[in-house]
């Protein structure tokens, strides 16, 4: 495993890193849309559980659309 394998995000990181304002990340999180858990009563999310989302999403809609 290598760092980038393992590395948690904060809730202000995954908002950034998915280009989405912070209450829509919390509200996905919140209602298990989105891959995480609570660390301490803040939420962490795994760098490779959301790239693995993100995949899954975009073969959602790709499939959507055939």
């Amino acid at each position: 495993m290598t760092d980038a394998d393992g590395e948690i995000l904060t809730l202000d990181e995954v908002a950034a890193y998915l280009k989405a304002g912070k209450k829509t990340v919390y509200r996905l999180a919140q209602q298990g849309q989105i891959p995480g858990f609570k660390l301490g009563g803040t939420w962490r999310f795994r760098r490779t559980e959301l790239d693995r989302w993100i995949a899954a999403q975009i073969a959602e809609k790709t499939q959507d659309r055939t």
